[in-house]
């Protein structure tokens, strides 16, 4: 090979420079190609999270330009936690962002599995209004670690509340209303106005009137099995009889150990006071009028359901996430039947219903293990399911918003029949615990509370020693002083 002159070889450079740079040049203008990017997403299967992957393949387009799918893993309710639990703490990597209940963020969180979300939310303007737009009971249940602190870490899925469904071909019948009438001395509630005024005296007579045997006439027509009045959570798995009997004790004037209190609040003497047990006692009390797979510890959230949808039962509290299916020929046999009102309270010596209540619903977190691509596409996504319009599209799906211009809007009552019950319901949402602790505390609190519903102990028996479990246990965890 010839040597080349130092002239022409400074000649040559100088042009291969040029043309370097006008190809960089170019690149920079030409736009980055994009990127195949997946948000795998564990989730429960249920309509919430159906409805969310069917807007995202319709609408969801990310601003980046990269091509972004959601790709939920649907796991059964009954098997949720244990297989989230465990892909979790396996250290497998598997999903980028999950479904969590609220209950659950201490542990996923302290374990170093949730990704603290303030980074995000304190550089975007856009976050920053969406929050301020959410209900502070649903930020304070679904975001916060420790409850109620600064910290942030989930985004309000499906905020979920519990309701009443009812049977209103019976309650509005003109013969069960004047027969109702000539026993009790007030009407039968009829429309969902109506029926959101009662109170668990009410409740009780409800279940005592509409208490049928097979043979006997309901709204003139035979019945040809047992019929029963009325149904709520009773059920020993998971958190199922928990989640209606702390809203009897609240609305009583009692509480569940104060984590937003530690190291002061105590559990003997609060989870077991006079308030509490009176609560505890007003839940038992109206069980006598339920079907008797409630004596089996059974009745749980999907018996309800089963048991509602079958036409079996007149009335009963449910969340909101089931009302679907009860509304749909295809899966309920009094689908043209049903009405919806906000869940009873306990009447006040003012004349005053107090209706606190254990909120429901849940978060979706990030994972601490993503990219930074990842992790922006994720909070893209995220910033797109907030936003008003696609929570219409949600909330008209079947879904319910947590953002307050979208439930406080007129239309918001026209999409589902109960979403007039669910703004309202909002402000009067309180949260079992988030500690790591909870799985521990909620295991033999539903012990003990399934003791007292199947007879085996009295509503203090069980409320003592659900205090005295937790406080020796929180003593040792370092929450008690």
């Amino acid at each position: 090979m010839k040597t080349l002159s130092k002239t022409k070889a400074f000649t040559r450079t100088l042009g291969l420079a040029a043309a370097g740079g006008a190809m960089l040049s170019l690149a920079s203008a030409m736009p980055a190609a994009a990127e195949d990017v997946v948000l795998r997403m564990a989730v429960p299967d249920w309509p919430p999270t159906r409805i969310m992957k069917d807007l995202a393949d319709k609408f969801y387009k990310a601003p980046s330009g990269n091509n972004v799918v959601l790709e939920p893993d649907f796991i059964p309710w009954p098997n949720y936690y244990e297989r989230l639990a465990a892909s979790l703490t396996s250290g497998e990597k598997k999903y980028q962002m999950a479904v969590s209940d609220s209950q659950w963020l201490g542990a996923f969180i302290e374990g170093g599995y949730f990704l603290k979300i303030n980074k995000f939310i304190d550089a975007d303007p856009d976050l920053k209004a969406t929050f301020a737009d959410l209900h502070p009971n649903l930020v304070a249940a679904y975001s916060t670690y420790p409850h109620k602190s600064d910290n942030f870490y989930g985004f309000p899925q499906m905020p979920d509340v519990l309701v009443v469904y009812y049977r209103k071909d019976l309650f509005c019948d003109a013969g069960e209303q004047a027969a109702f009438k000539g026993k009790y001395g007030y009407a039968l509630p009829c429309s969902p106005e109506e029926m959101n005024n009662a109170d668990w005296s009410m409740v009780d007579h409800f279940g005592e009137h509409f208490r049928r045997k097979a043979g006997d006439k309901l709204a003139g027509q035979d019945v040809t099995d047992d019929f029963y009045g009325i149904a709520y959570q009773a059920g020993k798995d998971y958190d199922f009889s928990s989640m209606q009997v702390n809203g009897f004790i609240w609305q009583n004037g009692g509480d569940i150990w104060d984590e937003t209190n530690e190291p002061k609040a105590q559990a003997v003497g609060v989870v077991n006071s006079d308030a509490s047990v009176k609560g505890f006692e007003n839940y038992l009390a109206l069980l006598k009028h339920m079907p008797p797979v409630v004596k089996t510890g059974t009745m749980d959230i999907f018996k309800v359901d089963e048991l509602f949808r079958e036409g079996k039962v007149a009335w009963i509290i449910q969340w909101i996430g089931f009302g679907e299916s009860a509304i749909t020929a295809e899966t309920s046999k009094v689908a043209d039947k049903v009405d919806f009102a906000r869940m009873p309270g306990t009447k006040m010596a003012d004349g005053k219903i107090s209706r606190w209540s254990n909120i429901g619903g849940q978060p979706f977190v990030l994972t601490t293990w993503n990219s930074d691509t990842v992790e922006r596409e994720a909070v893209d996504f995220v910033k797109w399911w907030l936003s008003p319009e696609t929570q219409v599209k949600f909330a008209k799906a079947g879904g319910q918003s947590g953002l307050k211009s979208v439930y406080a809007s007129p239309e918001y009552a026209t999409f589902r029949p109960w979403n007039h019950a669910f703004g309202p319901s909002l402000d009067w949402q309180k949260d079992v615990w988030h500690i790591p602790e909870f799985f521990e505390l909620l295991v033999q609190q539903q012990e003990e509370f399934d003791k007292a519903i199947t007879g085996q102990k009295s509503a203090r028996e069980a409320l003592d020693s659900i205090a005295e479990f937790q406080q020796e246990l929180l003593i040792e965890a370092g929450r008690i002083q």
